[in-house]
C-alpha cells in the first residue's frame, strides 16, 4: 500500500523513491505491449502511467472502441503480468498533443462549456468515467491489482479550465466522481505546475530542458530545470497558452513529486528541438539534487497515433491548438523511441533510476540544501551550480556544470566542501560535467567519508557498484573514514566502473551485471533477453548460467578501475550478427519533383526485397529490421498503395542533418501492404521558413525536397533461460 507524508511516498510504510515512465497504449501495438513493458523495467521504472485519451476510445458519440491497441482492459492485464505498478491518468481532458486535448468533437459541441462546474458536463465526464470503470473493474476487485494511482484532470486552471476557487471545486468534483464510481486507489494525484488547481489531491510536477510548443522560432533562454532551487514550478510549462505563475498548494504539506520531466521532447512545425541523453540526464541530476523524491518521465515511450474514424488525431493549429503535431508520429525522442528503440537517454537515466532504486529510501531522509553562493537563475553560466541532499552530517553532493546548448566555464583546481566542512581532494571540473558523490555514507559495513564516484546500484553478493567519468587508474577514489585500516582483512566490496560501462550496464534477474551496447531485459516468463544489432563482445558478472548455442565465452577482464580494491572478473563473450548494415536498402525512384508537384516531391519505394530479407534472417534470430531514410526537406510521409488508394502510414518532421528518419519493421509484418509500391513524399524545405532549427546550418541555401539515401540494420535476439 502507498501513502505519502510531507517526505516522500511510503510503500507499505517504508520510504521509497519510485520511477515512473508515461506510455500510450492506445499509440503502440497491442503485441508489443509487454516486451515494452520489461524494457521499461529494465531501466528502471517501477510504475507505468498512461493517459486513457477519450478521442481515441468514443470519437463517435456513444459508439466506444476498447479494442485492438485501445485494449484498456488488455494493458493493464499486461502491466499486471509483467509485475508493473500503473498510475492511470483518467482526464477527461489530457492535452498529451492530440486533438481537442482528448477531447472528442461531438462534446464541443454540446450546450454546455466543457472544464467548468457546469452540471451537463459532470454528466458526460461521469458516463465517461465509468465507461473507463467498466473495463478495468475486475482488477479493483483482485487484491493484486497494479492500478496504484489515478490522476485527475491535467493542468487545470493552467491551460485552461477554471483559474480561480471555483476550479478548486471542480477538481474536488472529479475526484468524488472517480471514487463514488469504483476508482478507489492508493493515490490521487493532480499536477500542480503554473498555477493550476489540485483539489487538495497529490501534487506532482514537471520541467522539461527545452520548450518546442514556445510560439518564437528562435533558440530560447536557458532553462531554469538547470538551476538547483527549492522552487517546485517550471514556468515554462504551457507557455505557449501563456506563462504561468507559481503553485496553489502548500508545499510543506506535500514531497516534492515530479510526472512530467521531460523524458525527450515532441518537435512541433515550428520548432525541431533535439533532446540529447545529457539534456535529460543533467535535468534528473538537478531535480534530484533540488528535492525531488519521484522522477516521472513524460513520455518515456514514444509512439504513433492511431487512425481516427472522423479525423486525423493530432494537435494542430487548424482544431485551434497553438501547434502543428505529425499526424502520425509522437517519438518524443523518448528513452524508448517510437518503434521500440532503446535510446541513449534509457541509459542515462538508468544511472539514476538504478540508484534510487536502491538507496533512494535513505535519499529521500534527506533534505535538499541550496547554498547562498549556488546561482539561482537560469542565465548565470558563470558560476558553478551545487547543492546537498543532507541531514547535516551525510548526505550527497550534486554538481552541475552543463546547460543545454551552452557553453559553461571550467572550474579548474576547485575544492568542494561538505555542510559540515569536510573538504572533498581537488578537482577539475569541466563544461558539460554534471556528478553526484556521497560523504559520510555508510554502504554496508564501510563508512566512505568522501568519494569522487557515484553509487550506482547494489548486486546481489553484497557488492555496492559505483561509476567515475574520471580515468586516472592511479587515483584513490574513495576516501574511507578510517584511512589505515587494515585493508588486507576489510576491503569494502566496492566495484567502481567507467561511466561507459555504467550506461551500459543492466541488471539481472539474479542480481548481477550484463555490460552490453545492446539492451539486456528479463521478460514475463522470467527469460533473460539480449538485443542487439551487430556484433559486439559483452560482459557478465557472475557469468551466466546458461549460454545459447552461437555465442562464444573467452576471457576474463577486470572491469574494477580503482586499483586499490578487489578485482571483479567479468566472462566476455562474443556474439556475430549474420548481418552488417546494408546500404541502398530499398529501391526509389522519383515520380514527381516538388518544383512540378506543389511543393512535394513523390518518390516510389520498393521495401519487398528488404521484407523479404527480413522474414528470412528471423531464422537467424532477427525480431525487427530498422529501415533509416536520409532526406531533406520540411517533412516526409509514408503512403501504403491498394486498389488505387493512398492510406498515411507513418510521417516524420525533419530535424536536420545527421538525424535519419529510423523505421521499425517489425510492426508492418504480418500485413496486407504492397512492399513494392510505397510511395514517400517529401514537402519543401525553404531557406526562409519560419522553423527554428538548433543548427541554423540546417535551413537549406536553396529550396529542397530531397531523398538522400536508405539503409537498414537488422536487431538479433539472443534469449538466456
Amino acid at each position: 500500500m502507498y501513502t505519502f507524508d510531507n517526505k516522500s511516498l511510503l510503500k507499505d510504510g517504508i520510504r521509497c523513491f519510485p520511477v515512473m515512465g508515461e506510455i500510450h497504449y492506445s499509440r503502440y501495438p497491442k503485441e508489443f505491449w509487454k516486451e515494452s513493458l520489461c524494457k521499461m523495467k529494465a531501466g528502471g521504472v517501477t510504475i507505468a502511467s498512461a493517459y486513457v485519451i477519450w478521442i481515441h476510445h468514443e470519437e463517435i458519440e456513444g459508439k466506444y472502441d476498447f479494442s485492438g491497441d485501445r485494449d484498456l482492459h488488455a494493458f493493464v492485464q499486461a502491466c499486471k503480468d509483467c509485475k508493473m505498478k500503473l498510475m492511470l491518468r483518467i482526464g477527461p481532458w489530457i492535452h498529451g498533443e492530440v486533438r481537442n486535448g482528448g477531447f472528442p468533437d461531438w462534446l464541443l459541441k454540446k450546450d454546455f462549456q466543457v472544464r467548468t462546474n457546469d452540471e451537463k458536463y459532470f454528466a458526460a465526464v461521469e458516463k465517461w468515467y465509468k465507461r473507463i470503470y467498466q473495463e478495468v473493474a475486475d482488477f479493483f476487485a483482485s487484491p493484486d491489482n497494479p492500478i496504484v494511482g489515478v490522476q485527475i484532470e491535467n493542468e487545470f486552471g493552467h491551460c485552461g479550465g477554471l483559474y480561480d476557487e471555483s476550479g478548486e471545486d471542480h477538481m474536488k468534483r472529479l475526484y468524488k466522481l472517480a471514487r463514488e464510481i469504483g476508482f478507489k486507489v492508493d493515490l490521487y494525484t493532480a499536477t500542480g505546475w503554473g498555477g493550476a488547481r489540485t483539489g487538495g489531491l497529490l501534487p506532482v510536477m514537471g520541467g522539461y530542458c527545452d520548450a518546442p510548443w514556445d510560439q518564437r522560432t528562435v533558440e530560447i533562454e536557458p532553462s531554469g530545470n538547470y538551476i538547483f532551487t527549492l522552487e517546485r514550478n517550471d514556468h515554462n510549462i504551457g507557455s505557449d497558452y501563456g506563462f504561468g505563475h507559481g503553485v496553489m498548494f502548500d508545499v510543506n504539506k506535500f514531497p516534492y513529486l515530479t510526472a512530467e520531466l521531460g523524458g525527450g521532447l515532441q518537435v512541433t512545425q515550428h520548432r525541431r528541438t533535439v533532446a540529447k541523453a545529457q539534456d535529460i540526464g543533467a535535468m534528473t541530476l538537478v531535480k534530484l539534487g533540488s528535492g525531488v523524491n519521484l522522477l516521472g518521465y513524460y513520455m518515456y515511450h514514444g509512439g504513433t497515433n492511431p487512425e481516427g474514424k472522423l479525423t486525423s488525431l493530432q494537435e494542430s493549429r487548424a482544431t485551434g491548438y497553438p501547434n502543428d503535431l505529425p499526424e502520425k508520429s509522437y517519438d518524443f525522442r523518448a528513452p524508448i523511441r517510437e518503434f521500440g528503440q532503446v535510446s541513449d537517454s534509457l541509459r542515462e537515466l538508468k544511472l539514476y533510476s538504478y540508484f534510487v532504486a536502491d538507496f533512494g529510501s535513505e535519499l529521500c531522509e534527506l533534505p535538499a540544501i541550496i547554498p547562498e553562493d549556488n546561482p539561482l537563475k537560469p542565465d548565470n553560466l558563470s558560476e558553478l551550480r551545487y547543492s546537498y541532499r543532507s541531514d547535516g552530517k551525510k548526505g550527497y553532493l550534486f554538481v552541475n556544470n552543463y546547460v543545454r546548448l551552452k557553453k559553461m566555464p571550467d572550474f579548474p583546481n576547485r575544492t568542494l566542501k561538505t555542510p559540515e566542512g569536510t573538504s572533498f581532494p581537488t578537482v577539475d571540473i569541466k563544461s558539460g560535467d554534471y556528478f553526484f558523490w556521497p560523504f559520510n555514507m555508510e554502504y554496508g559495513n564501510c563508512k566512505v567519508k568522501t568519494a569522487e564516484a557515484s553509487p550506482f546500484c547494489h548486486l546481489a553478493d553484497g557488492t555496492f557498484v559505483f561509476y567515475t567519468n574520471q580515468d586516472n587508474k592511479n587515483k584513490d577514489y574513495f576516501q574511507f573514514e578510517n584511512n589505515d585500516k587494515d585493508k588486507e582483512k576489510a576491503l569494502p566490496k566496492f566495484l567502481l566502473l567507467s561511466r561507459e560501462d555504467a550506461l551500459n550496464a543492466w541488471k539481472t534477474k539474479d542480481g548481477g551485471l550484463v555490460i552490453t551496447k545492446g539492451v539486456f531485459y528479463t521478460r514475463q516468463n522470467l527469460n533473460q533477453t539480449l538485443t542487439l544489432r551487430s556484433n559486439e563482445k559483452f560482459y557478465a558478472y557472475p557469468a551466466l548460467k546458461k549460454v545459447p548455442e552461437g555465442i562464444k565465452t573467452s576471457s576474463l577482464v577486470n572491469k574494477n578501475i580503482a586499483q586499490d580494491l578487489p578485482s571483479y572478473n567479468f566472462t566476455t563473450y562474443e556474439f556475430k550478427a549474420s548481418a552488417g548494415k546494408i546500404k541502398d536498402a530499398v529501391g526509389y525512384k522519383l515520380i514527381k519533383d516538388f518544383k512540378d508537384n506543389e511543393g512535394l516531391s513523390l518518390y516510389q519505394l520498393d521495401v519487398s526485397s528488404l521484407m523479404k530479407r527480413f522474414a528470412e534472417e528471423k531464422q537467424n534470430n532477427a525480431i525487427d529490421c530498422f529501415l533509416k531514410i536520409s532526406y531533406c526537406g520540411e517533412s516526409a510521409r509514408l503512403y501504403s498503395v491498394k486498389d488505387g488508394k493512398r492510406t498515411l502510414l507513418l510521417d516524420n518532421f525533419y530535424l536536420g542533418s545527421g538525424y535519419d528518419w529510423e523505421i521499425g519493421l517489425k510492426r508492418f509484418l504480418n500485413t496486407d501492404i504492397d512492399f513494392s509500391k510505397l510511395e514517400l513524399e517529401i514537402s519543401v524545405l525553404k531557406p526562409d521558413a519560419k522553423i527554428y532549427f538548433e543548427n541554423k546550418n540546417d535551413l537549406p541555401k536553396e529550396s529542397t525536397a530531397q531523398l538522400q539515401s536508405t539503409s537498414a540494420e537488422f536487431e538479433y535476439q539472443i534469449v538466456f533461460e
